[in-house]
């Protein structure tokens, strides 16, 4: 089974430090890229980052990458 490509670029999002997130990794969510439960009864679950400081970070949106929820660039090629 393969995730769904939410969007062929990433998502900039400003984290808060000490603030957790969690990425959808199925591509279904509504809530791009965090998670809003739509893997239920899929194999996919969603990736936690604790933010250890405050920052702008590039989530992947097309499910492809090769450095889990950070984008890589692989949308690129899709």
């Amino acid at each position: 089974m393969k995730a769904t490509i939410a969007q062929k670029a990433p998502y900039p999002i400003t984290v808060e430090a000490g603030k957790t997130y969690y990425w959808c990794s199925c591509g279904k969510s509504k809530n791009q890229p965090f998670c809003d439960g739509s893997h239920q009864g899929s194999k996919f679950t969603p990736k936690q980052l604790v933010a250890t400081e405050s920052k702008t970070i590039y989530f992947c949106g097309c499910k492809n990458s090769k450095n889990g929820m950070f984008c890589d660039g692989s949308h690129n090629a899709l």
